[in-house]
């Protein structure tokens, strides 16, 4: 859960005594169980934080106001008036070009004018909004394991499996925001019904829940703590049980699919591989990366790397700010480029 006792404005790690000088941005970070918030720098530092636990169940106007709650406390930062924009990582589908968010784990937003209400509470600033899967990629690009690639391939796998793309040396959000959503990449014709109404797509068969799911079918039985979670699955997988072993293998084979399929279609150089399901380590990696070499076997795409992403949590969050700062000119164009 994504209680904090912390809900109050908080620095980061000491920043705020010595806050550098320049523009800031605002940057969100909104997914089903948490609402993030930071004032960010233009070297990536996250200078200020807030966070509300997501009502993800209850209807949009209380979702909006604990998107209120976390901007009324940025606001109220005596750093604010640096602030130049906001960005926005949503979970989605988004719309960036009505400005509308639909997460598929919060029923209360449908279509909901996100980037006008965000606009109305922070007297007209620019917002930009897009996917949490390319503000994940928007980080990686700007500071962590992408950097200095200019063609990339950037995945969340975690509850779900989301993405972004980095083209030609700049984020590539297309046209609504959406831009490089791997997870619903078809990679099993004949697989299991996916909740997007497709069947077998890259994250009906390797995001956290549905590794566990299959290692479960398949016999897999949890210790004594009931933890049937994919964690608990990697923990076994790591000490040789067989079946979570196979359960970490079939997500690593989707992955790779996918990976291959997007490598083949634009020529990416690297694929960084973040979210909860990358902690799994060599169990993920290792049979990800044997895989990517059966399937990216085309010259131009058999090099393709894979990576562990570096950001961790913050990367929502750091790469919301990098969209924003790209689009409004801000800090150069290495921050979204």
């Amino acid at each position: 859960m994504d209680t904090d006792p912390g809900d109050a404005v908080r620095p980061d790690s000491g920043d705020c005594a010595r806050p550098p000088s320049g523009d800031l941005v605002a940057a969100l970070d909104i997914g089903g169980t948490k609402i993030a918030g930071a004032l960010v720098a233009g070297d990536g530092r996250l200078l200020v934080r807030a966070r509300r636990a997501t009502p993800a169940r209850e209807d949009g106007a209380t979702v909006m106001g604990a998107v209120a709650a976390v901007l009324g406390e940025l606001l109220r930062s005596p750093l604010w008036p640096r602030v130049r924009a906001v960005g926005i990582g949503s979970a989605g589908p988004v719309d960036a070009v009505a400005g509308t968010v639909s997460p598929v784990n919060v029923p209360g937003w449908r279509g909901f004018p996100l980037v006008a209400e965000v606009a109305r509470h922070t007297g007209g600033l620019p917002v930009v909004l897009v996917g949490d899967g390319v503000a994940m990629t928007a980080a990686e690009h700007w500071q962590g394991a992408a950097r200095g690639r200019d063609n990339a391939l950037c995945m969340v796998v975690s509850t779900g499996v989301g993405g972004g793309l980095v083209l030609g040396g700049r984020l590539h959000a297309g046209p609504t925001g959406n831009a490089g959503h791997i997870g619903h990449i078809s990679v099993d014709l004949d697989g299991a019904p996916c909740p997007c109404g497709a069947r077998g797509c890259v994250e009906r068969i390797a995001s956290g829940p549905n590794i566990a799911r299959r290692a479960v079918a398949d016999g897999w039985r949890p210790g004594p703590d009931g933890d049937a979670s994919a964690e608990a699955v990697a923990v076994a997988a790591r000490a040789g049980d067989p079946v979570a072993l196979a359960s970490f293998a079939r997500a690593a084979q989707a992955l790779a699919a996918g990976i291959a399929a997007t490598a083949a279609l634009v020529e990416i150089e690297v694929a960084v591989i973040g979210g909860g399901v990358a902690g799994a380590g060599d169990v993920l990696f290792g049979p990800l990366r044997s895989r990517l070499r059966d399937y990216a076997t085309l010259s131009f795409a058999s090099g393709v790397e894979v990576l562990p992403a570096r950001l961790g949590s913050d990367a929502g969050l750091v790469g919301a700010a990098a969209a924003a700062a790209g689009s409004v000119e801000l800090w150069g164009t290495s921050a979204a480029g």
